[in-house]
């Protein structure tokens, strides 16, 4: 399947996804961009497959995307023991659904955005690589806290490979300062 550095574009999406509550003048998926956007950092576990058991901690770092679409762009790192992987992301809303990547895609070492949606209170994104497709699904549990399930298909089943809980940094409002 994955190898533990190839896992970690599976967890640097989720990342990508919350939820926040929906701004009456505002397009809800911008607001809930801007939300997300600032620093998060927590830890992770992989709980089933060749690697369960192993954990991991992700620091990472993302900003709204500017313009017309709604979308978000992540930098960071996750980390197991004494390696570190470098994280980037962007995705981006394309008509009714959303698009994007993880690292350098599914063409390289990451993943694809092939879909997804975002309803009031969670961030649903189908993820694609090769023959690998699963789901990662972002639940904003309160203001400050975000966890994340990331499923594989296997068979006719979508299959829990990595659960985190991730905690607030620094939250950036859409004028790019700090609160």
């Amino acid at each position: 399947m994955f190898s533990k550095f190839r896992i970690f574009p599976l967890c640097f999406a989720a990342i990508a996804l919350a939820s926040a509550s929906p701004s009456l003048a505002r397009d809800k998926d911008t607001v809930f961009f801007e939300s997300v956007a600032g620093s998060w950092k927590g830890p992770g576990e992989i709980v089933a497959g060749k690697y369960k058991g192993t954990k991991f901690v992700c620091n990472l770092s993302g900003d709204a995307v500017e313009g017309a679409a709604a979308g978000i762009s992540l930098d960071g790192h996750c980390r197991v023991g004494v390696f570190n992987q470098k994280m980037s992301a962007l995705i981006t809303r394309k008509g009714k659904t959303y698009t994007g990547r993880f690292l350098d895609g599914s063409a390289g070492e990451g993943l694809d955005i092939v879909s997804g949606r975002i309803t009031r209170d969670r961030a649903v994104m189908a993820i694609n690589r090769k023959t690998l497709d699963g789901a990662m699904i972002a639940r904003l549990h309160d203001d400050e806290t975000m966890n994340v399930t990331i499923s594989v298909k296997v068979g006719r089943e979508m299959v829990p490979v990595i659960g985190m809980t991730l905690k607030r940094g620094a939250r950036k409002v859409a004028s790019g300062a700090l609160r």
